[in-house]
């Protein structure tokens, strides 16, 4: 087995190439997005045997303040023969060195969560997936004294959403920890196609915004974006005309599906895309554990 730290653009496409054969259904960052993503607490490694690409990983900061996330992917006909504990390792020692006291990840069947639990993860919270298909879908009339209109109307827009609806809804999320994006990172990470992203406003501020992020490997599929609105806005209506307009959106740019992830403690939301139409898919499970990582055998 060899190591690679990922650094030039071949290194990129090929770590995001293991990503979308272990996780084929959800999107990936592209390489130039990949790219922009780079920082000191990030690092992505590839991982090599007998000359053939074999899995990867990635340790980076969460969004969770204090705490590290670590994703070691190892590609089916490697697995069980060690890869996945010495990626893991490796992970967790870059983790610890970033001063992290602790670090999450995310399982999504039996076998895994035994791997995490065997070196100390214990499981911490659960997502849900909920996907709908996507037919002809009629733009929905906004409700009274609320306007909607897309980032690609009004650019200026998105970074107002920051500061009036992204601060305060990020501390309503259903979490274990405080959960933290900084405005840049909104700019970037959170946006893929202004005229896919919505903005409500009311008397010209900033109360709501929803959306999707595109798929450039699956362009008939899209995952909703960040969907949220201001808490005196919420029970009139706003979030769900924002989520009709995104699935208008998506009729009318050949996307067949939307999928969103939502967490356990988050019935509001559940209950307003059953309302929708969503269907419940695959679930995903995040564990946690003290750093340094223990119970992993010497390298």
């Amino acid at each position: 087995m060899k190591l690679k730290v990922v650094s030039s653009e071949a290194d990129y496409a090929a770590w995001r190439d293991v990503r979308l054969a272990v996780l084929p259904n959800e999107r990936c960052a592209t390489v130039p997005e990949l790219m922009a993503m780079d920082r000191p607490e990030r690092l992505l490694v590839l991982v090599y045997v007998d000359g053939s690409l074999a899995g990867h990983g990635m340790s980076d900061r969460s969004d969770e303040v204090g705490r590290a996330f670590v994703a070691p992917r190892i590609l089916e006909p490697f697995r069980r023969r060690g890869l996945g504990t010495a990626v893991l390792r490796v992970l967790g020692e870059h983790a610890a060195a970033q001063g992290f006291p602790v670090t999450g990840a995310t399982v999504e069947d039996p076998g895994s969560l035994e791997f995490a639990q065997r070196y100390g993860f214990v499981e911490s919270m659960r997502q849900v997936e909920q996907v709908r298909a996507i037919g002809a879908e009629a733009w929905p009339a906004s409700p009274a004294g609320v306007e909607i209109v897309s980032v690609a109307e009004r650019p200026e827009l998105w970074a107002r959403a920051y500061s009036r609806v992204a601060l305060e809804t990020f501390q309503d999320m259903a979490l274990t920890g405080t959960f933290r994006a900084s405005q840049d990172e909104w700019q970037t990470d959170w946006i893929n196609e202004p005229s896919a992203m919505f903005v409500a406003l009311a008397e010209g501020d900033v109360i709501g915004v929803a959306g999707l992020m595109l798929d450039e490997d699956r362009p008939d599929r899209a995952e909703c974006a960040y969907t949220a609105v201001r808490r005196e806005w919420r029970g009139k209506g706003v979030a769900a005309a924002l989520k009709r307009m995104s699935l208008a959106y998506a009729s009318e740019n050949g996307i067949t599906e939307v999928y969103t992830w939502t967490q356990n403690g988050n019935e509001d939301m559940r209950c307003l895309n059953e309302h929708l139409g969503f269907a419940y898919g695959a679930v995903s499970i995040n564990v946690r554990a003290p750093l340094p990582l223990t119970g992993l055998p010497p390298a």
